[in-house]
């Protein structure tokens, strides 16, 4: 049980988590547009929102918002439980991303079309230090994993099978898969890694019992939670509460 102390510093460090989460969300929906201009190829959630979105005619981050709700649903049977930071990332994500394709250019030079394929993925890792560190709740697909991973599906079983179909389903509606679907695959745990433990909104108690930076919520490590390598990453099974945080792999953990 949590000590009134370290209730008391949470509390006073909401505002700087709601700050770091909010950032992280707009942020993650600026690299998936960047990824897009690119051309160069998404990763396995973003395809699936990409094919969706060329065969309904909606806008791609209404099917983001959409998908991120069906996907909610489904941690109904599961019985997790989202946070603040779960519900926002179903909505702004979404809103953001397409905000920013509509100011972004459509790039033609492969030069300029890498730079931003890179910078996106950098982005994203940066974006997912910021909403994960801020311990509100983890995004919705990251929570449909560790919700399977808690009815004793092992993490890595969990966490390929649902990137291997969705990333299969958005190739046959015609999403983007490439050399960024690779890249962002390769690079998103290692960057989620670095950012995640130095962009935590930390507690007096989380950062004095470890020397390792953590979330207010005691976030784990990157790489035993669930964040895909694009990351869209992954983490040790459990419930989620309103407070505990998993990493998106390539997610989206997109978002």
């Amino acid at each position: 049980m949590q000590s009134v102390a370290t209730v008391h510093d949470m509390s006073s460090r909401l505002p700087r988590r709601l700050v770091n989460l909010y950032a992280g969300l707009v942020l993650f929906g600026v690299s998936m547009a960047l990824m897009i201009r690119a051309r160069l190829g998404l990763d396995s959630w973003d395809v699936l929102h990409q094919g969706i979105a060329r065969r309904s005619g909606l806008q791609f981050g209404w099917v983001v918002i959409a998908v991120g709700a069906i996907v909610l649903l489904l941690w109904i049977p599961l019985r997790q439980r989202p946070g603040v930071g779960t519900i926002s990332n179903v909505i702004v994500v979404g809103l953001a991303v397409d905000a920013a394709l509509d100011v972004l250019p459509t790039p033609g030079a492969m030069w300029l079309r890498a730079l931003f394929l890179g910078g996106g993925i950098v982005a994203n890792g940066v974006a997912t230090g910021l909403y994960i560190g801020a311990g509100l709740g983890p995004g919705p697909r990251d929570g449909l994993m560790t919700g399977l991973a808690a009815r004793g599906w092992t993490i890595r079983i969990a966490r390929t099978g649902i990137e291997l179909t969705v990333l299969a389903a958005g190739w046959l509606l015609g999403g983007n898969v490439g050399v960024g679907t690779v890249l962002y695959a390769l690079a998103i745990g290692p960057l989620a890694h670095y950012f995640i433990p130095r962009l935590a909104v930390t507690t007096s108690a989380s950062a004095g019992s470890s020397g390792a930076s953590g979330s207010a919520s005691g976030l784990a490590d990157p790489d035993t939670a669930s964040r895909p390598a694009t990351t869209r990453t992954d983490a040790a099974p459990g419930s989620t509460t309103g407070t505990g945080t998993a990493v998106r792999s390539s997610c989206p953990a997109r978002a």
